[in-house]
């Protein structure tokens, strides 16, 4: 945990509201802790992320993943969350150019140590994740590359044990799956344990309407084992 004191001020950028949880809750809770600045970005919020569309109508999704998020942050400790308002599922549609500037400014006034986002694949190949993805990358450079960008990834040790539950979970959204990276290529390796990681799932918890079927799926311990390594790899050199 004290590496994360090495990572400066923060600004952690993803697509959705529980993306940055999953992928840096206890990250971002350490920094915290540490007295690090940490600015969270959600460029959506999440509004079609429901298989009951009829149950949730995006108006009534929108508005309770907001609250959701609010509650999450509040157990990690983040109280500098932003949203973009850019349509969830509906990403890789837009014109580019504007989030990207509006990024870029964010960075600009923020001067972050660290940039935390996905990588190229999104990590389950999500359209929205890739789409951020590239968007923070031109942001970054556009800003003078502010810090460090460093983009979540999967270790092979990681796949190799959850592997098969990731299928039975069904997050993959293409027939493209991550190619984990070996320890030596890793920035950041957290592993947590005991309050650390007690902290991530009770923030998860607070998610409901997206981590309760994963939960049933998995049970409790296999998602506590599952989410308690977070893996960050240096974004690699602009081509």
């Amino acid at each position: 945990m004290d590496e994360v004191e090495k990572l400066g001020t923060i600004v952690s950028i993803w697509a959705h509201p529980d993306d940055e949880t999953y992928l840096a809750g206890g990250l971002m809770a350490a920094a915290v802790a540490n007295g690090q600045r940490v600015v969270c970005v959600s460029a959506t919020v999440g509004e079609h992320g429901t298989d009951d569309p009829v149950g949730w109508p995006p108006e009534r999704l929108g508005r309770t993943r907001r609250w959701e998020a609010a509650a999450a942050m509040a157990v990690l400790g983040v109280t500098d969350h932003r949203f973009l308002g850019y349509p969830d599922g509906g990403m890789a549609a837009l014109d580019p150019a504007g989030p990207v500037e509006r990024i870029a400014a964010l960075l600009a006034d923020v001067a972050p140590d660290t940039v935390l986002t996905f990588g190229p694949d999104g990590g389950t190949f999500h359209p929205d994740h890739q789409t951020i993805s590239a968007w923070v990358g031109a942001a970054w450079d556009r800003a003078g590359r502010p810090g460090r960008l460093l983009h979540a990834t999967m270790t092979a040790e990681h796949l190799a044990t959850w592997g098969e539950r990731y299928e039975q979970w069904q997050v993959f959204m293409t027939d493209e799956r991550p190619v984990g990276v070996a320890p030596e290529e890793l920035a950041v390796d957290l592993r947590l344990t005991g309050v650390a990681l007690d902290c991530k799932i009770a923030a998860l918890l607070a998610m409901h309407t997206q981590v309760a079927p994963a939960v049933a799926l998995l049970g409790m311990d296999d998602f506590r084992a599952l989410n308690a390594g977070e893996a960050f790899i240096e974004a690699p050199p602009a081509p």
